[in-house]
């Protein structure tokens, strides 16, 4: 029972190791997500820290990239500049390719 008990734990440190570190990877994501979106909205840096915040917290709306994705795109449409939809969603999966990069 106690190789039982003991391949239990190891399972839930594995699970709690790898949801901190998908938790990390998206917050990095979306970091870098912020970086590139507001060098097009022509952010200083201060604007820049700020709006990287805003765009971690979005992702907290729901499960998935859906609503990172909906902020982005409506920050460019209210400052009037347009880029489609492609463009967004490349960019974001390339700065999900670079987090995941930083974490190996």
């Amino acid at each position: 029972m106690s190789s039982f008990n003991e391949r239990e734990k190891s399972f839930e440190k594995k699970f709690a190791h790898d949801e901190e570190l998908q938790f990390k990877v998206s917050a990095r994501r979306n970091k870098y997500i912020g970086q590139w979106a507001s060098k097009i909205l022509g952010y200083n840096e201060d604007q820049e820290k700020e709006y990287i915040q805003s765009v971690i917290k979005a992702d907290f709306t729901e499960a998935g990239d859906d609503d990172v994705f909906r902020k982005v795109k409506k920050d460019f449409e209210k400052a009037s500049i347009i880029i489609e939809d492609s463009e967004i969603k490349d960019q974001m999966e390339k700065a999900l390719l670079r987090a995941k990069n930083d974490f190996k």
